[in-house]
């Protein structure tokens, strides 16, 4: 029955069209005046000052559309861009970068462990830059956004054509794929080429297409936070004390020193965490220093510098102690909603990778990296981190507890012999083992475990990239593994939970924490052998046997319940 039969059959209704009903109009009274509209972009940027190389000509020209010059772009030079970027970013960084970890070797005031993981980096940056091992075992998600101007036109598959190139610089350098694509809602596939990859494309500017890349890898995106707080913590005391309990959660699991970013505000959580994003990777610095009554977002420097200063003060430095927990500290000032106040935090950690990009009519260009981070190393190598007590990992289980038990938190270990690598997805097939009444097997009991995940292992070499990864992770895993035997000796990277502290007061077991972030250094002069042990369908999260050699690490939580971060505030 339509609506004016239903009318019509309603008692005391007639037959005829209904009234006007009293509602507002869409388009109000145009008559009403109004000020002329003044347009205040949300991000104001200034000049881009980043140096470019030239990639290539090919793929790009001009050509007269209604009379006027259009910037026309193949998907080809779209793919090529990609794929020099993602390789580029793992094996290069920011001549900035380089020099705030040189900084630290020649700051008189920087610890002995502030300075070792600083050289660390410095060793680990100059392997990379041979262009074989990535800086890191986590190559990272793929992160493309790219901004098109209005006379630019391609073919529409951009988004297509960037994936692309991504996809073949995973392929064809010696980087890992990390991505998995859920099968159902709890089976889960790697990908097997790093794919999908997160691209955004948005209309802005005119005659050019500019690009950021990022290469994210998991510990330093798990160091995202968004907190929705209320307008009552605006005032400078309040603020700084809500934003130094949320920068002490953070710890150190994404290998500072970080590029540490703050925003304060924003028209939506999405947005606000957005900007954290861009503005870890310094995408933002040409910000305006002020705002206005037009709600444009402004950096606040002077609390960059308070932030700066208080992180220098926690002690927690660069890993293992110190004042290096952050490089540098970013502060975006956003407008809100009157009833809204997120603030998120975020890092860029020590694989600190982003490049910008950009295609004009003079070609496809890509920003300058360091290609020579040598130059940056000391002359003469210091003497860092004091004492080292050298530890046989072919020693009886036992045999290894007992020397570590004579040592207190805080020593530095060269560790030498096997280890077993095991990380998220074969602990879960451990404890099924545990669960369905079956042991452990030996090879757990017998040698330490080194939480970590491979990038491919280069023609030629014993070992791809391969660092730790986050310990907090397997976190709860370790008081059934330790009561059955195993994980007696755990090494990662990061602070870890109470559970786990007393879990090794109650075994008897250690964890030992290892310089996340170097992974390329530990490749090229640590790790002698890989193999696989167990589980090989799980790819780079299968169990394996290694062997090493001089492998740095640090005693962080001991047999008696002592922990090196608790002291920190952090455990």
């Amino acid at each position: 029955m339509g609506c004016r039969e239903a009318f019509s059959a309603t008692p005391g209704l007639k037959n005829h069209a209904s009234p006007a009903m009293n509602a507002p109009s869409a388009f109000p009274d145009q008559q009403k005046p109004v000020p002329p509209y003044k347009h205040t972009p949300l991000f104001p940027l200034g000049a881009d000052t980043a140096p470019y190389k030239k990639i290539t000509t090919e793929g790009v020209k001009v050509e007269k559309v209604l009379g006027k010059d259009m910037l026309v772009v193949s998907r080809e030079a779209l793919r090529a861009l990609s794929e020099a970027a993602f390789g580029e970013i793992n094996h290069y960084l920011r001549p900035g970068h380089l020099k705030q970890l040189r900084a630290i070797l020649d700051d008189k005031e920087a610890s002995s462990n502030d300075k070792f993981v600083a050289l660390d980096f410095l060793k680990n940056a100059n392997i990379a830059a041979g262009g074989v091992l990535p800086m890191c075992q986590d190559t990272g998600t793929a992160i493309i956004m790219g901004k098109k101007g209005c006379n630019v036109i391609t073919d529409g598959e951009d988004e297509a054509a960037l994936s692309e190139g991504a996809r073949d610089a995973y392929l064809r350098r010696n980087l890992r794929y990390s991505q998995v694509a859920p099968i159902s809602m709890y089976e889960e596939k790697n990908t097997a080429n790093n794919m999908p990859a997160q691209c955004e494309i948005y209309a802005e500017g005119d005659d050019a297409y500019k690009f950021m890349f990022m290469a994210k890898g998991g510990g330093s995106a798990n160091k995202s936070f968004l907190f929705q707080a209320t307008p009552s913590v605006l005032t400078k005391d309040r603020l700084l004390a809500f934003l130094k309990e949320k920068i002490l959660t953070l710890g150190t699991a994404a290998c500072p020193p970080y590029h540490l970013a703050i925003v304060i505000g924003g028209t939506s959580a999405e947005l606000c965490m957005k900007t954290v994003k861009l503005a870890s990777a310094r995408y933002l610095d040409a910000l305006p220093t002020h705002g206005s009554a037009d709600g444009n977002a402004f950096r606040d420097l002077e609390m960059e510098q308070d932030i700066h200063k208080m992180t220098q003060s926690l002690g927690v430095g660069a890993q293992f102690g110190g004042k290096y927990f952050c490089h540098d500290v970013r502060v975006i000032r956003m407008p809100r909603h009157g009833a809204s106040l997120p603030i998120g935090l975020g890092v860029s950690c020590s694989a600190d990778r982003q490049v910008l990009g950009k295609i004009t009519k003079d070609g496809v260009y890509l920003e300058e990296l360091e290609h020579n981070p040598a130059q940056y190393l000391p002359q003469v190598e210091q003497a860092l981190g004091g004492e080292v007590i050298k530890i046989d990992l072919n020693h009886p289980m036992k045999d290894i507890l007992a020397t570590l038990s004579k040592h207190p938190i805080k020593t530095r270990l060269s560790l030498t012999g096997t280890m077993i690598v095991a990380r998220d997805s074969a602990h879960a097939k451990l404890r099924e083992r545990l669960e369905k009444g079956e042991p452990l097997p030996d090879y757990f009991k017998n040698h330490p475990i080194y939480y970590a995940g491979p990038a491919k292992t280069p023609e030629g070499y014993a070992s791809g990239a391969f660092g730790p990864t986050t310990a907090g992770r397997m976190d709860s895993f370790v008081d059934q593994f330790q009561a059955a035997g195993g994980s007696m000796v755990m090494l990662a990277k990061g602070n870890r939970a109470v559970a786990v502290r007393e879990a090794c007061k109650k075994h008897g077991g250690f964890y030992l924490g290892s310089i996340g972030g170097a992974a390329a250094n530990l490749a090229e002069h640590c790790i002698k052998k890989v193999e696989v042990v167990e589980y090989p369908e799980l790819g780079m999260e299968a169990i394996w046997r290694i062997e090493v050699v001089d492998f740095p690490a640090f005693i962080i939580i001991d047999d008696k319940g002592n922990d090196f971060f608790k002291e920190l505030n952090l455990g």
